[in-house]
């Protein structure tokens, strides 16, 4: 199977990805890092670009889109996208959030996405984002671990093992610290943890800051089968797309497609944003490379008919303990390989070429994969793959790593199974469909 690197190398890179990615704007931040020392030229939105081969990235809020033009592109080359999503399901800091009762400090926070509000609780948790000065600088900011959803003891609610509610305005209001809300600025906290510069919270005029769970991702198992760590949905494909394209960088071949990662913001709050897949970046770039290249309109056209989008958003393995849950014929499991996703209601934009691209991708990687389809009393949820399949036009499929506690704060997947990914994307990035 060709490989960027031993399973067991990846997972242990995907931890380090993942541990320096607690929002969205930190993970194309540690994306561009590593494109930038892999020798990509970051390119600026308000400038030209000049047209033709070389490696190159761009970065809209927390959103990046990656590119490898290879020698011998042309006006009506197409493009293999990998698309994938940076953002995962969480609590974001709300205006006016130093808040608290009773001698505590506590956050406003309100939920992003749909997660798993259990799975927040009695965990040390950080807050991390972007702060933009009043002048228009961003900065990034983490705080290390620094708040907790604290349960209420069993003793104080004797039912709470026969089902327990959370309220999300009145429970899940983190504590932080001690004191007095009058005489602390919770602001102030995050403007101390910017790295590399010196802020005063006054300066401060708009923030984005999300909660992330600071425990570090771990392989555990009988055989060490087994990854657990936060955001995996859907840092697992950014980072397998990630690694793939940095590979093939180092020898696209001639004549190859433009191999493109498009890492999206927004997916889990309906991509509706000018970083996220409904958004105009993708199209955006794509445009400008082909006009780089020197593309009418009709060869622009062209370059995106022959073009082809691997949408990569994590998946569901079957679930030992609700296996009624799952469709009864396809039960995907962990390190069986990575999904293909369908969905009769183009819920995932997988349809038969997709379907055959993905098993003939598979096949000469020498990867095994699985299919996954719903229980049909249970509606699956979307991706970015029908939106940008809409949007562009561009043939798409869905596939994914299989995940256990999806939406969680800890989410699981197998060892082998990013590792496999990215082996099969990197295959894919470099063959003409």
């Amino acid at each position: 199977m060709p490989s960027l690197a031993s399973a067991a190398d990846h997972i242990q890179d995907l931890g380090a990805y993942v541990s320096a990615s607690p929002s969205s704007f930190h993970a194309v931040h540690e994306a561009g890092r590593r494109l930038e020392q892999a020798g990509f030229a970051r390119l600026d939105e308000l400038q030209p670009w000049e047209g033709g081969p070389g490696q190159y990235f761009i970065i809209r809020d927390g959103a990046l889109i990656a590119w490898v033009v290879p020698e011998g592109a042309g006006p009506a080359t197409g493009f293999n996208i990998l698309g994938a999503h940076t953002d995962s399901p969480t609590f974001k800091l709300k205006p006016k959030p130093t808040m608290g009762a009773h001698g505590w400090l506590q956050a406003g926070v309100e939920v992003y996405g749909g997660p798993l509000l259990n799975s927040w609780l009695d965990r040390e948790l950080q807050l991390a984002g972007r702060l933009v000065m009043l002048d228009g600088t961003e900065h990034l900011t983490a705080t290390g671990p620094m708040l907790r959803f604290p349960q209420l003891a069993i003793h104080l609610d004797r039912a709470v093992n026969d089902g327990l509610a959370l309220d999300k305005q009145r429970h899940m209001n983190p504590v932080w610290g001690l004191g007095n809300p009058a005489d602390t600025d919770l602001l102030a906290v995050l403007a101390s943890h910017v790295s590399g510069a010196s802020v005063d919270a006054a300066d401060i005029g708009g923030y984005d800051v999300v909660m992330a769970d600071t425990q570090a991702p771990s392989v555990f198992g009988g055989n060490s089968e087994f990854f657990a760590s936060g955001r995996l949905d859907n840092l697992s494909s950014t980072h397998a797309g990630l690694a793939a394209l940095i590979a093939h960088a180092s020898a696209p071949g001639t004549g190859s497609p433009i191999a493109v990662l498009a890492a999206f913001d927004h997916e889990e709050i309906g991509s509706n944003s000018r970083s996220g897949a409904c958004g105009p970046i993708l199209e955006d770039v794509l445009v400008r490379i082909s006009d780089g290249l020197g593309a009418t309109v009709s060869q622009r056209r062209q370059a995106l008919a022959a073009s082809f989008c691997v949408s990569a958003d994590a998946g569901h393995a079957v679930h030992p303990n609700y296996a009624e849950r799952h469709d009864p014929a396809n039960h995907p499991v962990l390190n069986g390989g990575p999904l293909l996703k369908i969905n009769a209601n183009q819920r995932y934009a997988t349809d038969a070429p997709g379907a055959a691209l993905w098993a003939r991708l598979c096949a000469d990687a020498g990867v095994p994969y699985q299919e996954f389809v719903s229980n049909n009393a249970i509606p699956c949820g979307s991706t970015i793959g029908p939106l940008t399949a809409t949007r562009l036009g561009i043939r798409t499929v869905d596939v994914g790593v299989p995940l256990l506690s999806m939406h969680s704060a800890r989410e699981l997947c197998g060892v082998e199974d990013p590792w496999r990914l990215a082996a099969v994307t990197g295959l894919f990035f470099r063959t003409a469909v």
